[in-house]
Order: structure tokens, then C-alpha cells, then sequence
């Protein structure tokens, strides 16, 4: 989900290129520096550090390599100098032979923890996956994208979450943002999820769907402890596109107000009619108000949580996505993202602290296909 700029590969392959040759540069450094020096001087400490820097980064045989070649390099250095029975020398030969076996140690321990680690990162990224489906492309005449920009390298759970979804009413749509921390947020973004799909396809209102949101969170919450039990409180926004395809329905619990942009360029934000609570406040049923807007063809409509709004630059300035994708145009809903997310790592510098889900929809030009199973109406 989350994809590296080209930049930043480039320079994570540069650093690991000098890294590899550094323990070389260091034994090399170390034969010219005792070859330079008076025999009260020694290299050792260079010797040493060349196995222990390919320890951590490279193969077991590159470990062993480099430290057969400093311990080569040590002795051979006594050797030129004729000290190769002083006790000096003897110690110096022992301690790069001792560091030596420790970094061949080490190179073992963080293999093991690497392959633990890649193990994690696998069975995390298939519980984002089954958690957290991605969107088909097209869903009933609609173009729609997703994106879940993790705060952290590698991370691939959070508490954000979005769906979308075809009803008998429409495409029905949500995008959540679970607070809490912990293995717990996962168990409440499960939860919503379930609770959307089954209300979304049984509900005859955004309304409906917003208060089994609201039941579902409720009865969960007596839980006390453990994988299952809801974290904090949720903010969503749920939308609804009817079949015709030219308004967009709108209910918003404590959210970011979704964004509606123009294929000219036009941007209008979907603020609510009037504030509401986050879903599992607890404080009882809330009148869910739904808003209406029309939904122009070429048109494309981007809900986003707070990772987006609240993304920060370096003088603590929050990014303004109306501010910064007013009066432009996007061919479709993955190109939108893909400059979103771009903008918000100009904007962060790279240094985001919050995760980020996205999810946009955009109408076509002309009119939504008819029911399978239905003859197209003539013109």
C-alpha cells in the first residue's frame, strides 16, 4: 500500500553500497596507518570495526570474509614489523580474532530476528489485507481508488479504515478513524467494517446505517480487555451515491468533511449541516442529520481521515488539502491520490506522524450503466 519515492530508493541503495565497502576501506585504512606510524601506534581499532559493521547488514560469509582479512591484515602488519612475538602484538592479533567470532555471533542473532521480523511483516500485511480489502476499481459506473499511508516504515495495521461498497440503494461508502492504540484498534476497525457491510446492505437510510454503526460499537464495548475489545471512540463519515449517479448523501460523525472536486478544477468542501459525535461516545442515540449536494459528471469525490489535514511540515504548519488541490484537475481517482499522498511528503518533509487512508470516487462523463439484466433504456 505504501509506495517509496524513486529519490529515496536511490539513496538507500547508495548508503548500502558504502556500507559494503567499508569494512575494506577500514582494514586498508588500518595497513597504511601502521605503516605510517611508529610501532607505539596500532590499527587495531580499525581491525576490529570492519567485521563488526558487516555484521548487522550483510551475509554470514561477507561477515566471515571481512574478518579473515582483518585478522590477516593485523598479523601481517607484525609480521612487516617484526613484533610478531611481543606481547603486544599477540594481544592485538587476539582481540581481532575474538571480535571476529563475536561479529560472526551477531550476524546470526540479527539473521534470526530479520527472518522473525519478515515473518511479522508478512502475517501484518495479510491481516491489513483481510482486514482492510482494497476497493474494486470499478464498482456500479464508478471509478474508485484507495490508499492506507502508514506513519511508520513497515507498519501495515492502524486504526484507520474505509469501504466501499455496492447496495440496492447505491454505492455506499465510509471512511473511519479509530482511536486507541494498540491490537485492540484493530479489533474495533474489524468490527465497524462488519457492522458497515451488514447495515449498508440492510439499511434504507445513511441514518440507518450511522445508528447500527452506533449499536454495534455499544454492545462491543462492554467488553473489558483482551483482542476484541473497542478502543476509544470512532470517527466516520458515510456517504451514499444513488444509482442515477447526480447527488452524493452525507452523513458525518466527528469527521474531516469530504471534498468534491470538479473536473474544472472546482473544489467544494461537504461540511455537515451542524456537528455531531464520533460513533461509541456512549452517550446515547444522536439524530444523525443527512446532507445532500449534487454530484457533477467527471466529478470526484475524496474522503480522508485526519492524517491528511493534520500532516505538518517542519514549523508546524497543517496541510490544507483545500487550500492545495483547489483549481486543479485529475483524470481519475489514482491519479488524485497519487498527487495527494506526493504533496504530503513535500509538505512533511517524509516525516509523517499520523496514518493516512484515502479514498476516492469519481463519476463518469456520462450516464451509470444500467442493472445487469435490465435492456438500456433508448434515447
Amino acid at each position: 500500500m505504501r509506495h517509496r519515492q524513486r529519490g529515496e530508493g536511490q539513496r538507500g541503495n547508495g548508503g548500502r553500497r558504502f556500507v559494503a565497502v567499508l569494512p575494506w576501506l577500514l582494514i586498508v585504512g588500518g595497513v597504511f596507518y601502521d605503516l605510517g606510524t611508529p610501532d607505539t601506534f596500532t590499527a587495531a581499532p580499525l581491525f576490529t570495526a570492519a567485521p563488526l559493521i558487516a555484521a548487522p547488514f550483510f551475509s554470514m560469509l561477507y561477515t566471515l570474509a571481512t574478518g579473515v582479512a582483518a585478522c590477516a591484515a593485523v598479523t601481517g602488519m607484525h609480521v612487516y614489523s617484526e613484533r610478531l612475538q611481543g606481547i603486544p602484538a599477540v594481544t592485538e592479533s587476539l582481540t581481532v580474532f575474538t571480535v571476529s567470532v563475536l561479529a560472526l555471533f551477531i550476524n546470526r542473532i540479527v539473521r534470526r530476528s530479520g527472518e522473525r521480523l519478515a515473518s511479522a511483516r508478512v502475517v501484518a500485511e495479510a491481516a491489513q489485507r483481510a482486514v482492510l480489502p482494497t476497493p474494486d476499481e470499478r464498482i456500479d459506473g464508478l471509478q474508485i481508488a484507495a490508499r492506507y499511508e502508514a506513519a511508520e516504515q513497515d507498519a501495515f495495521i492502524g486504526g484507520d479504515l474505509y469501504a466501499a461498497q455496492k447496495t440496492p440503494y447505491g454505492v455506499r461508502l465510509i471512511v473511519g478513524d479509530v482511536q486507541g492504540k494498540g491490537l485492540g484498534v484493530v479489533g474495533t476497525v474489524a468490527l465497524v467494517l462488519g457492522a458497515f457491510r451488514e447495515a449498508a446492505e440492510q439499511e434504507d437510510s445513511l441514518a440507518g446505517v450511522a445508528q447500527r454503526l452506533e449499536r454495534a460499537l455499544a454492545r462491543e464495548g462492554a467488553w473489558e480487555s483482551g483482542f476484541g475489545a473497542v478502543e476509544g471512540f470512532t470517527t466516520a463519515v458515510l456517504a451514499e451515491i444513488p444509482r442515477d449517479g447526480d447527488r452524493i448523501r452525507i452523513v458525518n460523525r466527528g469527521h474531516p468533511p469530504p471534498l468534491l472536486l470538479g473536473a474544472d478544477g472546482a473544489l467544494v468542501v461537504l461540511d455537515p449541516p451542524e456537528r455531531a459525535l464520533p460513533l461509541g461516545i456512549g452517550l446515547g442515540a444522536w439524530p444523525d442529520r443527512t446532507s445532500e449536494t449534487p454530484y457533477p459528471p467527471g466529478g470526484t469525490l475524496l474522503l480522508y481521515t485526519d492524517g491528511l489535514s493534520e500532516a505538518r511540515d517542519a514549523h508546524g504548519v497543517m496541510y490544507d488539502p483545500r487550500r492545495r488541490l483547489g483549481g486543479r484537475a485529475f483524470s481519475g481517482p489514482e491519479e488524485l491520490l497519487d498527487a495527494v499522498v506526493a504533496d504530503v511528503r513535500r509538505h512533511t518533509g517524509g516525516a509523517a506522524t499520523d496514518d493516512m487512508a484515502l479514498l476516492a470516487v469519481t463519476r463518469g462523463e456520462g450516464r451509470r450503466p444500467p442493472r445487469r439484466g435490465m435492456a438500456p433504456v433508448p434515447p
